[in-house]
C-alpha cells in the first residue's frame, strides 16, 4: 500500500475546480498518469484535491486516445458531477466519443429500459408486453397518496399527526432505502417494530406503513411503475446476474472514475464490487470525512471496504481550501465534540482569526449585524459575494425571507436553494399556478384575492404587495375568474398603482384574455407559453430574477414528467389533467431532485441554504455564516415517526433496540462530521452567529454552542 501526503498550500484562495487549479503536485501526478491498467483508491479529507486529479484523470484519459463511450463516471448524485462535465463540455476538449456520467440510480433506469424484456416477466409485472413507465418522486408520491388516501379513512396512521405529504414520502422512503441498503421491502415494518421500544401504538404505525409499502409495490407491478426502489432492485436482483447484461456493460465500459464513493449505499458498493476487476483502469475517489447522505442510505463502511479490490490506495492530505488557521479551528472543535479522540494537538492552537462570533439580544439584530458584516466584506474588503455563504441547520420561509430582504436592501445579490422543499411553497410556482388558474376557468379553481395579489407581485416588476393587493381588489372577481381593465379603474387610483405597473397588468391581462379563447395546451406547454410571452420579458418579474427562472425552470420539467406518467398509465385523457396536477401540488407535494437547483450559477452571488445542502455541493467558500448556533437542529434528527435512517441501515444490528444513549452518540457524530466538512470546505474564516433568543424567542444551549465556548476558552 503506497500513501502519499500532499503538502499544504500556501495560498487557500485556490478553489476546488480544475479551471482554477495550479499545476498538480506529485501525488495528483502519480493519479493522473497511473497506467492504463490499474485499479485505484484514492482516500483524503475534503479540500485535498481529489476532485481535481479525478478531473485531470479524465482529461488524460482522452489524451492518449482512449475512446470516450468507454468511459464511465459515477457519483451518487448528479449535481457531483459538475467539474467532470466543465470538461466534457469544454471546447478545449478533442473531438471524440462521450464519456458517461452516471449515478448507479441512472444506470438500473438504463438497463430496466434496455432490457425491459428480459426484467418485466422476471419480475413480476402483471403487463411485460408493455413498455416501462418511470416515476419521478413527486409522480411517485401522487400514485402514493391515491392508494393511501382511502386507508386513511379506514383508521391508518390515527395516532401520527404530521402532513399527509411528509407520510407519503416517509413510507417511498422507506421503500428506497430497502433497494439501496439490500433487505426485502417486506421486512421494513418488522426491522422497524423490532428497534422500538416505547408506547405500543407505535407498532400498530409500522404495520400501516408495511401495509401501505405492500400496496404500493402492488400496484406498480400490476400496472408497470418503476419507482427509484423498483428499478434498482430489479437491476441489483435480476438483470446484474443475467450474463448478457454483465456482457453488455463489460463490453460498453472499460474505464471507471467514481467520485464521492462515501456518498453511495451499499447495493452500489457491492455491485462494484463485483464490477471492478472486468474494468482495464479504475480509479476510486473516497471522502475520509463524509457520509452527509446517511439519511439516504449511504454507507461510508461497505465504501471503505472498496479498497480491498483495488490495486493500490492512495491518501492525500492537507487543503487546498483551508487556512492554517481553519484547520487549527477544525482540529479544536472536533477534540470538544468527541473527548475520546485521539490528538496530539497543542491545545492553544484553536484557530486564531478563522473564528469570529456575532452575537446579539434578539434575533432580528442579530441577522442586521450579519447582513452588515456582509456588506462590509464586499464593499470595504472587496470579496466576491460568491465567496459568502449563510448557513443555518433548516431554513424556514421566515428566515430565508429575512436574510433576502435585509441583503436586497443593501443591493447584494443572492440566491437559494432548498432541495426538500414543495414547488408550491416557492412564490416563483405560486404566482405561475394562480395565472395558470386564472387561464382555466373550466378547472373551477377560483384563487383567493391574495393569492392573485401575491401572483401579480410577483409577475410585474416594481409592483409591491400593498399596491398588488389594491390593484387586484378593484380589478378581481373571484366567482367568475373576472379580470377588469385598468381604464375602467377610478384615475386617482390609477394614480396609487401608477400608469407603468397598468400597462403592464394590461398586458398581462390581455394575455390571460387570449388564451382563454384559445384551445387549451398542456399544463407544461402553457407554462412555457406564459413564461416565453410575458414573464420573462422586460418589466416583468422573471426578467432577471435568476432564482425565479430556476424554480421555473423545475415547474416545467415537474409538470411534463407528471403529464408522461399519466399518459402511459391512461390518465393522461383526463379532461383536466392540469387540474390534477394543482391539487397535488395542494397536497405538498415534496419536489423532485432537480438538476437546475444544484448547478453552480455564474452570477455573482451570496448563497443562503441549509448546512446540510451546502456540503452536498461539495464547493468551498471563503467565508460562511453559521447561523442559529445555539441550536439543537445541527444535530437532532428529524422527526420521522414512519422510518429511521440509522435501524434501516446495514450496520444495524437486526433486532437491538434504539435507545437514548444511541440519539445522543450519533448525534453527536453526526455533529462533529457535519461541523468537519463545513470547517473543510471554508477558506478564511467561520462567523458564529447568536443571539440570546432564538428565531422562535427561546433560549438557545445546543451541543455545537458549547464545543465554541470550549474552544473560545483556550484562546
Amino acid at each position: 500500500m503506497d500513501i502519499f501526503c500532499l503538502p499544504r498550500i500556501d495560498n487557500p484562495s485556490r478553489i476546488l475546480y480544475p479551471r482554477f487549479m495550479p499545476s498538480l503536485n506529485l501525488p495528483q501526478r502519480r493519479i493522473v498518469e497511473s497506467p492504463l491498467d490499474r485499479k485505484l483508491f484514492v482516500s483524503g479529507p475534503a479540500g485535498s484535491g481529489k476532485t481535481v486529479a479525478g478531473v485531470e484523470r479524465m482529461r488524460s484519459l482522452l489524451a492518449q486516445g482512449v475512446p470516450g463511450e468507454t468511459i464511465l463516471m459515477l457519483t451518487p448524485q448528479r449535481s457531483l458531477q459538475e467539474p467532470y462535465l466543465d470538461l466534457l463540455y469544454s471546447p478545449e476538449r478533442s473531438a471524440g466519443g462521450e464519456a458517461t456520467p452516471a449515478t448507479i440510480g441512472g444506470l438500473a433506469r438504463r438497463m430496466c429500459d434496455l432490457f425491459w424484456s428480459l426484467a418485466a416477466e422476471a419480475a413480476g409485472f402483471a403487463r411485460p408486453d408493455q413498455p416501462p413507465i418511470f416515476l419521478t418522486l413527486e409522480t411517485a408520491q401522487y400514485y402514493m397518496a391515491h392508494l393511501v388516501r382511502p386507508l386513511l379513512d379506514e383508521g391508518f396512521f390515527e395516532s401520527v399527526t404530521i402532513d399527509r405529504n411528509r407520510l407519503y414520502s416517509q413510507i417511498i422512503d422507506n421503500l428506497n432505502k430497502a433497494a439501496v441498503i439490500g433487505f426485502p421491502h417486506t421486512e421494513i415494518g418488522s426491522r422497524l417494530d423490532a428497534s422500538y421500544f416505547g408506547d405500543p401504538a407505535q407498532r400498530r404505525i409500522y404495520a400501516d406503513a408495511q401495509e401501505c409499502a405492500n400496496r404500493f409495490r402492488r400496484y406498480c407491478l400490476d400496472h408497470n411503475l418503476l419507482d427509484f426502489s423498483l428499478q434498482l432492485e430489479i437491476f441489483a436482483n435480476v438483470l446484474w446476474k443475467q450474463d448478457i447484461v454483465r456482457n453488455y456493460l463489460t463490453r460498453a465500459y472499460r474505464h471507471l472514475i467514481y467520485d464521492n464513493v462515501e456518498e453511495d449505499g451499499p447495493r452500489a458498493h457491492d455491485i462494484l464490487r463485483e464490477w471492478l476487476p472486468d474494468f482495464d483502469s479504475a480509479l476510486l475517489l473516497y471522502d475520509e470525512g463524509g457520509g452527509f447522505r446517511y439519511f439516504l442510505g449511504a454507507d461510508v463502511h461497505t465504501g471503505w471496504a472498496l479498497r480491498e479490490v483495488c490495486d493500490e490506495h492512495i491518501r492525500l492530505q492537507g487543503s487546498f481550501v483551508m487556512s492554517d488557521e481553519v484547520a487549527g479551528l477544525d482540529k479544536s472543535l472536533a477534540r470538544a465534540m468527541l473527548p475520546n479522540l485521539e490528538s496530539n494537538l497543542d491545545d492553544r492552537s484553536v484557530g486564531g482569526d478563522a473564528l469570529t462570533v456575532i452575537s446579539s439580544r434578539f434575533y432580528p439584530e442579530l441577522l442586521d449585524a450579519v447582513a452588515d458584516e456582509i456588506e462590509h466584506l464586499i464593499s470595504v474588503s472587496g470579496v466576491p459575494a460568491s465567496e459568502i455563504v449563510v448557513l443555518a441547520p433548516y431554513l424556514s420561509d421566515a428566515l430565508r425571507f429575512s436574510i433576502a430582504n435585509r441583503l436586497e436592501v443593501r443591493n447584494i445579490a443572492w440566491r437559494s436553494h432548498r432541495p426538500s422543499r414543495s414547488l408550491r411553497e416557492e412564490p416563483a410556482s405560486q404566482a405561475m399556478i394562480t395565472l395558470a388558474a386564472l387561464a382555466h376557468p373550466h378547472w373551477h379553481i377560483h384563487p383567493p384575492k391574495f393569492d392573485v395579489a401575491y401572483a401579480l407581485m410577483q409577475s410585474i416588476d416594481g409592483l409591491d404587495l400593498v399596491r398588488a393587493q389594491l390593484l387586484t381588489e378593484i380589478i378581481y372577481r373571484p366567482r367568475d375568474l373576472g379580470l377588469s381593465t385598468f381604464d375602467q379603474i377610478k384615475p386617482d387610483m390609477q394614480e396609487r398603482v401608477t400608469f407603468s405597473v397598468g400597462n403592464r397588468y394590461a398586458l398581462l391581462r390581455d394575455w390571460i384574455l387570449i388564451y382563454r379563447e384559445s384551445d387549451p395546451l398542456p399544463l407544461d406547454h402553457f407554462f412555457r407559453k406564459l413564461f416565453g410571452e410575458v414573464l420573462s420579458q422586460p418589466g416583468f418579474g422573471y426578467h432577471r430574477n435568476h432564482d425565479s427562472v430556476r424554480v421555473a425552470a423545475s415547474l416545467v420539467e415537474s409538470v411534463k414528467k407528471f403529464r408522461i406518467s399519466l399518459d402511459l398509465t391512461g390518465f393522461g385523457n383526463l379532461p383536466a389533467l392540469g387540474k390534477e396536477y394543482i391539487q397535488m401540488l395542494q397536497d405538498g407535494v415534496i419536489a423532485a431532485s432537480y438538476l437546475e437547483g444544484w448547478q453552480s450559477e455564474e452570477k455573482n452571488a451570496v448563497l443562503v441554504a441549509p448546512a446540510h445542502t451546502f456540503l452536498l455541493m461539495n464547493r468551498p467558500a471563503a467565508f460562511q455564516f453559521w447561523l442559529d448556533a445555539g441550536s439543537s437542529g445541527w444535530y437532532e434528527r428529524l422527526s420521522q415517526p414512519l422510518t429511521h435512517p440509522y435501524v434501516l441501515s446495514r450496520g444495524w444490528e437486526a433486532g437491538r433496540q434504539w435507545t437514548d444513549a444511541d440519539d445522543v452518540r450519533y448525534g453527536r457524530e453526526a455533529l462533529a462530521r457535519l461541523v468537519s466538512g463545513l470547517l473543510h470546505r471554508c477558506r478564511r474564516r467561520i462567523y458564529v452567529c447568536l443571539s440570546d433568543l432564538g428565531e422562535r424567542g427561546f433560549e438557545q444551549r445546543g451541543d455545537l454552542l458549547r464545543a465554541f465556548q470550549k474552544v473560545l476558552t483556550l484562546q
